[in-house]
């Protein structure tokens, strides 16, 4: 029940929602020839079975459909009137863009940020470029593009190498620190040959690494289920979770392997959420994910990561417009878990936030817009 006692929105009819993923398991074997961690960022098929009970507490129907090949198929017989979309996609330079792509091309709302977003978000030098355009905050970065080119003077090592078109920590290890001109290089060809894609080579961050997550936009209120949550702009900043670096023998790197483990006092990485951070800090932060989400038109959820300079200056990282939604486990679901929101409530917002961009529900009157009579 919202704050001013009003019961939670719910729709005209129950829908048919279609939640559209990539999976990991033992039934999915990779391909040869493949990177060792490739597909890092599919889901389980726990993380669907979860969101299918979420949604179907507020009466809807679902079914399960995977993003492969088959997907224009199975979803002309399964006519959904919504998707929840966590799809990665099947290969590309824009590989989180085909699900949402595929749905506008057959007029089927879906949730979450639309093609371009979800295109230009995955490319992390493209990203920075257009952040750093914007006056946002990022670490000196290159693209290399054959492995051989000449350093930028603004670089200075210890450079942290990565894939540019990667998720998840993928392609991220205890070598993506490279100390000298030799081991760039031949992390540079390491990370071309291997994925198949450039190298982004940036000057690494020593300092506490962040990742804040937003839900909302400007008419959030109007069509959310729960519009206490959201500001007078529109959006909920959660609270800001912090990795734990403490317990690391020098630099410390968010691996894919650290991904991929258990978080909390058994797991590694640990984490701090609420993080234990300087007032002005917390509300630098949580401001500078605003501005990344919005510069980059993202719709309705992302997680934007930041990490702190050898100064103590926040530099923005990546975002994540398909952010884990892995109850007890992916970082934006812990965030909404340290201030009492659970797992059913946070899917169901972002279903009904899509909901709302594709007219499927009416939009809640506001109070002020009473006062002001209209």
């Amino acid at each position: 029940m919202p704050l001013d006692g009003k019961p939670i929105r719910r729709s005209k009819r129950p829908w048919k929602v279609a939640v559209i993923a990539n999976i990991k398991d033992e039934e999915h074997p990779k391909p040869e020839g493949v990177p060792p961690d490739a597909f890092a960022d599919f889901d389980h098929i726990e993380t669907v079975d979860a969101l299918r009970a979420a949604i179907e507490t507020d009466s809807h129907t679902t079914v399960f459909i995977e993003a492969d090949r088959e997907l224009p198929y199975n979803l002309r017989r399964v006519k959904p009137d919504i998707c929840f979309n966590i799809a990665e996609g099947l290969g590309g330079d824009a590989r989180e863009a085909q699900v949402p792509a595929l749905l506008e091309l057959l007029a089927i709302p879906y949730t979450g940020s639309r093609v371009l977003a979800n295109g230009i978000s995955l490319d992390k030098t493209l990203t920075k470029r257009i952040w750093r355009d914007r006056r946002l905050p990022v670490a000196p970065f290159q693209e290399f593009t054959f492995g051989d080119e000449p350093l930028r003077p603004e670089l200075k090592f210890p450079l942290f190498v990565k894939p540019a078109r990667e998720g998840t920590g993928m392609g991220v290890d205890m070598k993506a620190i490279v100390k000298d001109e030799a081991e760039l290089r031949e992390r540079a060809q390491y990370i071309i040959g291997v994925y198949q894609q450039p190298a982004l080579v940036e000057n690494f961050l020593p300092g506490r690494e962040f990742t804040v997550g937003i839900l909302g936009r400007a008419d959030a209120k109007q069509y959310g289920r729960h519009p206490e949550w959201y500001e007078k702009d529109g959006f909920h900043r959660f609270p800001i979770l912090e990795l734990d670096t403490g317990n690391s023998e020098g630099p410390w790197v968010y691996t894919n392997e650290a991904k991929s483990k258990d978080v909390g006092p058994e797991g590694n990485p640990g984490f701090f959420c609420p993080a234990k951070i300087d007032p002005e800090l917390e509300k630098k932060l949580k401001h500078l994910a605003y501005r990344a989400h919005n510069i980059l038109n993202v719709l309705d959820v992302s997680r934007t990561d930041i990490r702190l300079d050898e100064e103590g200056n926040p530099r923005l990282i990546e975002i994540n417009t398909l952010p884990g939604l892995t109850p007890n486990y992916s970082d934006l679901c812990l965030q909404a878990a340290a201030e009492g929101i659970g797992h059913t409530d946070l899917a169901l917002e972002i279903l009904y936030l899509g909901a709302g961009r594709w007219g499927m529900l009416e939009p809640r009157e506001l109070e002020e817009t009473k006062k002001n009579g209209k």
